[in-house]
């Protein structure tokens, strides 16, 4: 599946601090000069509440230690697994030390956090863990960009000193990863995951199964992977998931406070499947393996009741292994099918994902099937005025809920310009600022805030192959994706964040991620 077609607003009732609010915090939006000047106004996303101690910093030093709750302990090693490397200091870990993780109320929610720097302590306070680790996410930004650096570095290691009040607009805010054009190993996905997890992203939707390889070991269906999994777009090798490396995949992002979304894609985009077995077609022959990026054409057979057996016991094995409450169905460019045929076929495939236990997710073709509650419906598409767009609000109407990817604002995957090598540009070029430019509650006609579960970024692979692909088209503009779901509408202020993302290149370079030089952006 590709969609390949034929100064802040002042807000005084939110002194989150109790007292006066320093420019840059719920006051004024930081100046360019200001996000390319002070780390506290470099962060991204930028924090609900900001207050600077001018002239106070803490540095962090080789007597440094850890100290957290006994609840926090996985994210203080995670917070010394980020810091040693760099810094060459022991950071030891335990109740004691002048980095501090204290798991209480904090008054901001699942995932919010409070982090005071004064000139002795670095204090991070939150609610659960999840809050703490979104915490680290902000405090390794107020380190110079270096801390990101896999080797030695010289330091010093200041951290400003202030205060920051934090939580999500949106509580789901998600990436997408199709390891089904080109295939994805484990250690791959985990690189992207550890890269996501610095924007406070919480998601990651995998795109497992299309009609150039199935990717993930389904017991009871063997061919899926032997056969269907045996190649990809070009011809290559292709790949899949055995159910242990699709497991340590989920304990991987469970590890970084990220869920893992896992989609089957039906009835179209089902080539793989329908070449690995052939009474999965309506005429009982096995189409030839498909390595090519055109969509549309393929179907499970609507009316053979092994369609909905093969479906009952392929989703019944994913749930299995998937503790997150989503599966995602697709349901995209089924073109082969009618509109008769489409709404049959649903009316029994969703609610064998509500029998596993789930939450269906499927594009947003398929809310003309009137999916029962709860229900998502993720919005790709690039014009609100479409008639498909009018039946997304209908279904908000319903009560269900929209994730919201339109494919000119959020997929990674277009061009950023004419000159972009990589990538498709069926949806037009998206360049930073239109990545930026665009207010999930504000999108879609009909669908407002109450109505949106967040933000999702996807990323195609019909022309990625590795690594360095995918991170060249996702930085910079994951973190404009993450920005908008996580930072109040008010926040967002195009000159602001340039600036700030200027600021991120330095980390990037350090960290070893690759990423485009938009000339939207005034690089250092």
């Amino acid at each position: 599946m590709n969609h390949f077609p034929i100064e802040f607003p002042r807000r005084a009732a939110m002194a989150l601090f109790g007292g006066a609010v320093a420019a840059g915090a719920l006051g004024a939006a930081p100046s360019a000069r200001a996000a390319q000047g002070t780390r506290m106004q470099q962060v991204i996303p930028v924090p609900e509440s900001v207050r600077e101690a001018p002239g106070v910093r803490f540095e962090l030093g080789p007597d440094s230690a850890i100290g957290a709750d006994p609840a926090a302990a996985a994210v203080a090693e995670y917070l010394a697994g980020v810091l040693r490397p760099a810094t060459g200091y022991a950071l030891p870990t335990g109740e004691r030390g002048d980095l501090v993780l204290r798991l209480d109320d904090a008054g901001l929610g699942q995932a919010g956090y409070r982090l005071e720097v004064t000139a002795e302590t670095v204090t991070l306070r939150a609610g659960t863990p999840e809050g703490l680790f979104n915490g680290v996410q902000t405090l390794r930004q107020l380190l110079p960009p270096q801390i990101e650096s896999a080797g030695p570095q010289p330091g010093p290691w200041p951290i400003p000193g202030g205060a920051i009040a934090d939580r999500p607009r949106f509580g789901h805010r998600a990436a997408m990863l199709d390891v089904a054009r080109h295939f994805f190993g484990v250690e791959q996905v985990k690189r992207y995951i550890d890269q996501i997890a610095r924007y406070k992203i919480n998601f990651l939707h995998l795109h497992l199964s299309d009609d150039q390889g199935w990717r993930i070991e389904i017991e009871s269906w063997p061919r899926l992977t032997e056969h269907g999994g045996s190649t990809e777009v070009g011809g290559g090798p292709g790949g899949f998931y055995t159910q242990q490396d699709y497991a340590e995949i989920v304990r991987y992002a469970a590890s970084r406070h990220i869920t893992i979304v896992p989609e089957i894609d039906v009835p179209g985009h089902t080539n793989a499947a329908l070449s690995s077995y052939a009474e999965l077609n309506c005429d009982g022959v096995a189409p030839p393996l498909y390595t090519g990026i055109e969509v549309g054409f393929s179907s499970l057979c609507v009316d053979k009741d092994i369609s909905y057996r093969f479906l009952d016991e392929v989703i019944g094995e994913i749930a299995a292994l998937t503790p997150g409450p989503y599966l995602h169905i697709g349901g995209d460019e089924a073109d082969a099918t009618t509109d008769e045929q489409y709404r049959a076929f649903m009316r029994r495939a969703l609610p064998i994902v509500r029998a596993h236990g789930k939450t269906v997710v499927g594009w947003h073709e398929y809310a003309k099937a009137t999916p029962q509650n709860p229900a998502v419906v993720q919005y790709w598409g690039t014009d609100p005025a479409d008639p498909e767009a009018a039946e997304v609000a209908a279904a908000a109407a319903r009560g269900s809920k929209i994730l919201m990817s339109p494919a000119n604002r959020s997929y990674l995957d277009m061009k950023y310009d004419e000159s972009t090598e990589l990538g498709l540009s069926w949806a037009g070029y998206v360049e930073v600022a239109d990545a930026y430019g665009w207010d999930p509650a504000a999108h879609l006609q009909g669908v407002g805030e109450e109505s949106v579960l967040g933000v999702e970024a996807p990323i195609w692979t019909e022309t990625l192959e590795n690594s360095a692909q995918l991170e060249v088209m996702a930085f910079p503009r994951l973190p404009a994706i993450a920005e908008l779901g996580w930072s109040p509408a008010a926040t967002h202020d195009w000159e602001s964040f340039r600036a700030r993302l200027a600021a991120q290149a330095p980390r990037w370079e350090a960290a070893g991620i690759g990423f485009t030089r938009s000339p939207q952006v005034p690089w250092p």
